[in-house]
């Protein structure tokens, strides 16, 4: 077994296609194919599984997988030692995270981060699913809640908050809302109950709302319907600037507040660049929640109606 071998394994167990892995490794897909065959020949196992759909881990090779990392991660660390760029961050970084957050938070963060670190690479996988770090689905996940098993590390980075919010063309259209209780005349957009992964999630059910007419698992395609005027629904804060036409509905009496967490795999916690991109992480999380919460904040109070019910006819 060699570095190479293992290099290419580590490609395909992250990309799931030949192609893709031929793409990143700069090799064409057949030898892709030929190196991984070599690799499975040499140990006697075999490590993925064929299908029309890519390439899939078997359990012999999720068991190389974290090998396969830690062997990555000493190349990487042997660079620096013999004289490599040692300032900036480097390597390819995969982060799993929520889609709210991979949508409306990560995209600006990590543009800054991979600015000021031209040799680092960072894949985004945004799901509104918990990700299997022991798998190595990614080298770490932000979270909405902190796990209570498995080999992990977690570490808070920050609050943040979430109303009900509607786009003015809805509000216009349809009664106005001035108390709780008019909340039953107006459509409701949430998650689609059986598919609510965290019970973070629940914001419906903490607010006392039960019917939900426009529902799905994706908080982008919540934002959607709300931002083209379908109905109400429970919004990010953070989410808000990116759409000037959203404002929030009754906040002095409808407030949420969650917690973003980062989540690693404790085998990673020796690995420097892992270690600094995490610390360069969750302080540029932090700066742009605060930043993107203090706006919303602000554009309410430039509008006359901070802290009170937003204006609505």
């Amino acid at each position: 077994m060699d570095w190479d071998d293992m290099r290419v394994f580590l490609a395909l167990a992250r990309m799931e296609s030949l192609g893709r892995a031929g793409q990143q490794l700069k090799l064409d897909p057949a030898t892709v194919g030929r190196r991984v065959a070599r690799l499975e020949e040499g140990l006697g196992r075999r490590l993925f599984t064929r299908s029309h759909q890519g390439y899939a881990l078997t359990d012999e090779g999720a068991r190389l997988l974290p090998h396969a990392i830690a062997a990555e991660n000493a190349m990487l660390e042997a660079g620096k030692a013999a004289g490599a760029e040692q300032t900036g961050l480097s390597g390819q970084i995969r982060i799993g995270a929520p889609d709210g957050c991979a949508n409306y938070l990560l995209p600006q963060v990590v543009a800054g981060i991979c600015a000021e670190n031209p040799a680092l690479d960072v894949q985004i996988i945004a799901l509104p699913r918990v990700f299997n770090l022991s798998r190595r689905e990614a080298d770490m996940a932000i979270g909405v809640s902190s796990p209570q098993s498995g080999r992990l590390s977690v570490q808070k980075i920050s609050d943040y908050r979430l109303h009900l919010a509607a786009s003015t063309r809805y509000l216009a259209q349809h009664p106005p809302i001035t108390q709780a209780e008019a909340l039953g005349a107006h459509r409701i957009i949430g998650y689609i109950p059986d598919m609510i992964f965290d019970s973070e999630l629940d914001y419906l059910a903490e607010l006392g709302l039960e019917r939900v007419a426009l529902a799905s698992n994706s908080v982008a395609v919540q934002f959607n319907l709300i931002r083209h005027g379908a109905g109400l629904g429970v919004v990010h804060d953070f989410a808000l600037p990116s759409d000037p036409d959203l404002v929030r509905v009754l906040p002095d009496r409808f407030s949420l507040t969650r917690s973003f967490y980062l989540i690693r795999h404790l085998d990673d916690r020796r690995v420097s660049r892992l270690n600094r991109f995490a610390e360069v992480l969750k302080r540029s999380l932090r700066r742009e929640l605060l930043r993107l919460e203090t706006a919303v904040l602000a554009r309410e109070g430039a509008a006359g109606h901070g802290g009170g019910p937003a204006p609505i006819s």
